[in-house]
């Protein structure tokens, strides 16, 4: 295996990477040749300028895209055969050489330092330029700073203690460790949706409840119909970073809450609001909340009881040049190789999601009004500069939300 293992990764990182930009040349050709005129089913809606706003946003983005992708298979390769990994181990056990839990957390930390400090400059770049250059971007340099401290901060409270466990279970619980991490994982994973809503959102943003008005009142109205209750309704200060609009709701228990982004309130007619979240209110009564978790769960079993099979084996260390294995070098290197082999599963966690988007926009049509939320629709694809163009087959691998046109012409067909 130690000779096989490493002529499996190249061509799979090879043929993943050659996948992901021929997706990314296809979706450029498609867009690019669409860009001259609107689609017939948006033609008496969306102007042609906007059109092709959605066009060069949408190019600049594939344009940073293919840049990221290479300096991503550069940055997996110096870690792997180019010794980078295996020189952060061999420092860090040096420092520690009983190889404990500091040593682990140290190792984490130097590994995810270089991470960020290669992606920091995507992105600012995608901020300050991308963004701004198409009047997204809202952010200001001190709250960019100030965001990266808070997410420096909740990395070190929350990410610190969850990964000491980890790597406390993976030493001391023999060979089901896997297991028991599996378990603490959807734990932890269950008390972040808990306390995300009260807790860490307010970090970022601030929640205000929503106004008396006819908003709050068809809102009230139609959560009496679906039969939700929540703990508020809250209007987000979304405008403060990005000029994208958008509604969720969040939590589970005593805990859910309905947030509306400012900029979605100032767009859309109370009508298309509603339809709006009662879009939303679809995920939950479909329960695809509670389905994305079980499959979540399933695939994360799945991948843990791999890595507690390969974690022991020399040449899954010895075939990418990192040095002897040990137990936060396993975790790392898992995390690093995991997915090249996984980009495969892309499309069908695509088309879940897309399954999941019909049946809410189903729901919204039976219990608000589905011309409402055509109408929100194509707002909110002219105001996001979403393309209506994609490439069948990008979208088939990336595309979490059916493409525009099918998704009005099934609305409109109900």
């Amino acid at each position: 295996m130690t000779e096989i293992f490493p002529t499996l990764f190249i061509a799979m990182l090879a043929l993943t990477t050659g996948l992901r930009v021929w997706l990314v040349l296809r979706q450029r050709a498609h867009v690019t040749a669409h860009r001259g005129a609107v689609p017939v089913a948006f033609a008496d809606r969306i102007p042609l300028a906007d059109h092709q706003k959605a066009a060069d946003y949408t190019l600049a983005k594939l344009r940073l895209g293919l840049v990221e992708l290479a300096v991503e298979v550069v940055l997996l390769l110096a870690f792997t055969f180019g010794g980078l990994l295996a020189a952060c181990n061999a420092f860090w056990r040096g420092v520690y050489p009983d190889a404990g839990l500091t040593y682990g957390l140290a190792l984490f930390a130097s590994v995810g330092l270089i991470g960020f400090l290669v992606g920091l400059p995507f992105s600012l770049y995608s901020t300050f330029r991308l963004e701004a250059a198409f009047g997204f971007n809202k952010t200001t340099p001190w709250l960019f700073v100030t965001d990266l401290f808070r997410q420096l901060l909740l990395t070190v409270v929350i990410g610190g203690p969850l990964l000491l466990l980890v790597l406390w279970l993976m030493e001391a619980m023999g060979p089901l460790w896997w297991f028991y991490v599996w378990l603490t994982w959807l734990g932890f994973n269950l008390l972040v949706l808990l306390l995300y809503p009260t807790l860490i959102a307010p970090l970022f943003n601030k929640f205000v409840p929503l106004a008396a008005g006819e908003v709050r009142t068809r809102i009230e109205g139609l959560l009496a119909r679906c039969g939700f209750s929540s703990a508020g309704l809250f209007v987000m200060d979304g405008s403060k970073r990005s000029a994208h609009g958008n509604a969720y709701f969040t939590g589970f228990g005593a805990s859910r809450r309905i947030v509306f982004f400012d900029t979605l309130l100032d767009k859309l007619a109370p009508g298309e609001v509603e339809a709006v979240l009662a879009h939303e209110l679809g995920h939950y009564k479909r329960r695809h909340i509670a389905k994305r978790i079980v499959v979540l769960a399933a695939l994360s079993f799945v991948l843990l009881a791999l890595l507690g099979q390969i974690i022991d084996q020399p040449w899954f260390y010895e075939g990418l040049k990192v040095g002897a294995g040990g137990t936060a070098l396993g975790l790392i290197l898992f995390a690093l190789v995991l997915p090249v082999f996984t980009f495969p599963l892309t499309p069908l966690m695509s088309w879940l999601s897309r399954r999941h988007e019909f049946e809410a926009d189903a729901y919204a049509a039976r219990q608000a009004s589905g011309r409402e939320l055509v109408a929100a629709l194509v707002k909110l694809y002219r105001d996001n500069a979403a393309t209506l163009t994609p490439d069948p087959l990008y979208a088939l691998f990336y595309a979490s939300h059916p493409p525009a046109s099918q998704r009005i012409a099934r609305l409109t067909s109900t």
